[in-house]
C-alpha cells in the first residue's frame, strides 16, 4: 500500500533537511553565501576545532549544499544553493495549510472580540 505524500526515493531530501537541522551547519552555509571560504576561515567565528568543522562539511557536501575546490592546499569550499530548491517545494506544499489556519484564526479570534463588545 502507498502512502499519499510518500516519495520512496528522497534521499537527497533528507540529506538536505539533516543537513539543515545543525545550527553550525546553517551558520557555515551563512558564511559561504558571502563567498568561498577555506576550513581555516570558516572555523575561525566557532568555538571548535578544524577537524570538527571539517565533519560539518562532509555532512553539508554529502547533501550536496557545499562543493569543494581542487587547490589541494586550501580546498576551499563554496556554497551550491540548488538542493535547497526541492526542501522549499516541499515547504511550499505546507503554505495553503497555514494560511487556511492563520485565516481560520482570525475569524475566531474576530467572532471572541464581537461576543465580548
Amino acid at each position: 500500500m502507498e502512502q499519499i505524500g510518500y516519495i520512496k526515493d528522497d534521499g537527497d531530501l533528507n540529506a538536505v533537511f539533516a543537513a539543515l537541522a545543525d545550527p553550525t551547519r546553517r551558520a557555515i552555509l551563512t558564511r559561504l553565501a558571502t563567498g568561498e571560504a577555506s576550513v581555516n576561515e570558516i572555523a575561525a567565528p566557532f568555538e571548535m576545532s578544524q577537524p570538527a568543522i571539517s565533519k560539518h562539511l562532509k555532512v553539508l557536501e554529502r547533501a550536496g549544499l557545499v562543493t569543494r575546490g581542487a587547490d589541494r592546499q586550501k580546498r576551499p569550499a563554496q556554497l551550491n544553493a540548488a538542493p535547497m530548491k526541492e526542501a522549499i517545494a516541499w515547504l511550499e506544499e505546507f503554505k495553503q495549510f497555514w494560511s487556511s489556519s492563520f485565516d481560520q484564526l482570525d475569524e475566531l479570534l474576530e467572532q471572541l472580540k464581537n461576543t465580548d463588545s
